[in-house]
């Protein structure tokens, strides 16, 4: 007597996690992301993104010290477990995160992501990672753009995107609200 069996369906996500995990191991030296439910790769920063996230570091380090918060570069915010993976440029915390796995940061224990936009992530630094860091509970998403010449501070998350949004031209200068009372000078992200 034969026995028919019959195979569960696999769920995409669960693939799409396990490519991703994949990624991350075989690449260590990459940017490895899910955005909008694609893997995407890209290779280290270049030398003018990394300045940018440097001399934002270098204007947020006091403050953080100050208050006891820890500003990290290489760690990915969880927006949930089948959602996206983001690793944005940079991401203030305080101490001792609630985290999912050793790499991961619920997003909302941080107090600020930023993303610097390259010409391959101008649609999802503007559009998509906002939207999910907004949706997870990202207090503030700060987009620096030189491509276009601005810096883009979103606040206020809920569930359908950020509440309100401060954009100026790259040079001046930027207000970030509580709990951080503190003015960013957007002319040193230039050349």
């Amino acid at each position: 007597m034969a026995v028919d069996t019959v195979e569960a369906p696999v769920d995409p996500r669960v693939e799409l996690e396990k490519h991703y995990r994949e990624f991350c191991e075989q690449l260590p030296d990459h940017r490895v992301e899910i955005i909008n439910g694609r893997i995407v790769v890209n290779p280290v920063p270049t030398y003018d993104h990394a300045r940018i996230v440097f001399q934002l570091l270098l204007q947020l380090v006091g403050l953080a010290k100050e208050r006891g918060w820890e500003i990290l570069t290489e760690m990915s915010v969880f927006l949930g477990p089948q959602q996206d993976r983001y690793r944005p440029d940079l991401i203030v915390v305080r101490p001792k995160p609630r985290m999912w796995g050793a790499d991961h940061i619920y997003g909302d224990q941080t107090l600020l992501v930023a993303e610097v936009v390259s010409p391959s992530s101008v649609v999802d630094d503007h559009e998509v990672k906002p939207r999910h860091y907004a949706s997870a509970g990202v207090p503030l998403c700060l987009v620096i753009d030189t491509l276009t010449g601005k810096v883009r501070l979103l606040s206020d998350p809920g569930q359908a995107g950020y509440r309100h949004e401060t954009d100026i031209v790259l040079g001046g200068l930027l207000d970030l609200p509580e709990p951080w009372k503190l003015t960013l000078d957007t002319a040193v992200f230039t050349d």
